[in-house]
């Protein structure tokens, strides 16, 4: 909590100091100074006078504040983006143009942004925040969940299935052996690393199904974004996959993540997750897993009351889907290929994870 408690003071001193250089500061541009004070996304990017030949580079430190500061204030599109920064001074100030310096042309910012998704930048800053902050912590509740997300691409063919070989009935002459089955997914997760875990799910724009609360399927072209969630709303790790990619799919690589970032007591999981292996993998990280029950056709069980009161908790990961699909820019992805998606949504990720620190710290 020393370290939470640091990020407060820091924020005043450097909104103190932006305060005397800058004048008609709203509150508005104090959330954006605050966001970009806690997440120091520019540490993680490469410097300008980093390249040998060339024309020089805009300075892309500036242009990763930008985009922090567009998630910050849910702009739909980069020229949305430019338009507010040639005309809000202070807002150029604090992404880093001097008074006067010319805004980047809008391919400049397109070349920016696929050289910071092709470089895992979101996922870099929030590694690294996340463990400074919380890394000597211990969360109670994880919770983790996923989330729809709409794409603006065709969705890709679904590869045709190879014919498996049919087999013969009855039991196996002697001395024949019938063919082991193919280990599951889940199974084959339970012995790699989340990198590797995660490399291989499937990661194109497809179409995904959803049952929502009222028992009505819904449809969607685009992705997935699984997320874990900690008590205070703190996102503590998130995956982005295509639409199609079940719950269950991904819940030991996000399992192995947090795992790696953060000590945490309890995994909070709906039905979805209800699986021996996911179940036994949570108790093998010295986690207590309370899965809603899914009945399969039959009776779900019933939890019990103390655990039933700790599954209330869920509602954190909600709260971060709507926070992260109406204020971070979640609903409106205008970017394709996954690469760019996941650092699009990485930017609203950072976003609420330094306003939940702020919250903490205040």
């Amino acid at each position: 909590m020393d370290r939470i408690s640091e990020i407060w003071f820091r924020v005043q001193r450097c909104l103190i100091y932006v305060d005397e250089q800058l004048s008609e500061l709203t509150r508005q541009h104090k959330r954006i100074i605050s966001v970009l004070e806690v997440v120091r996304i520019e540490d993680f990017v490469e410097p300008a006078w980093w390249q040998w030949v060339g024309r020089k580079r805009k300075d892309r430190k500036a242009l990763a504040r930008a985009f922090v500061a567009k998630a910050c204030l849910n702009l739909p599109t980069t020229e949305a983006l430019i338009d507010r920064l040639k005309a809000d001074k202070n807002l150029r100030e604090i992404c880093g143009w001097p008074r006067g310096g010319a805004i980047p042309s809008k391919s400049t910012f397109s070349r920016a942004f696929a050289k910071f998704a092709s470089t895992s930048l979101g996922d870099a800053a929030h590694e690294a925040r996340v463990q400074e902050y919380l890394g000597d912590d211990v969360v109670w509740h994880v919770n983790r969940d996923s989330t729809e997300i709409d794409g603006r691409e065709k969705p890709a063919a679904k590869p045709k299935k190879e014919p498996q070989p049919k087999r013969k009935r009855g039991r196996p002459r002697k001395g024949d052996e019938r063919p082991k089955a193919e280990s599951t997914r889940i199974e084959r997760q339970l012995s790699q690393s989340y990198t590797e875990a995660i490399a291989q799910l499937p990661t194109v724009c497809d179409v995904g199904t959803k049952i929502d609360s009222k028992g009505s399927k819904r449809h969607w072209v685009g992705y997935k974004l699984h997320v874990d969630i900690g008590d205070t709303g703190v996102p503590l790790s998130a995956v982005t996959t295509s639409a199609s990619v079940h719950d269950s799919q991904v819940a030991i690589p996000l399992a192995k993540m947090t795992f790696e970032r953060v000590e945490s007591l309890y995994d909070l999981m709906d039905s979805a997750y209800d699986a021996k292996l996911i179940r036994g993998f949570s108790k093998k990280l010295g986690h207590v897993p309370i899965i809603d029950s899914n009945g399969r056709g039959g009776k779900a069980m019933l939890m019990e009351p103390d655990r039933d009161r700790r599954y209330n908790n869920r509602t954190t990961v909600e709260r971060f889907n709507s926070r992260l699909k109406d204020d971070c820019g979640g609903r409106m992805v205008r970017v394709r290929g996954k690469p760019k998606v996941h650092l699009h949504l990485m930017f609203g990720v950072l976003v609420i994870l330094a306003e939940a620190l702020l919250g903490l710290a205040g």
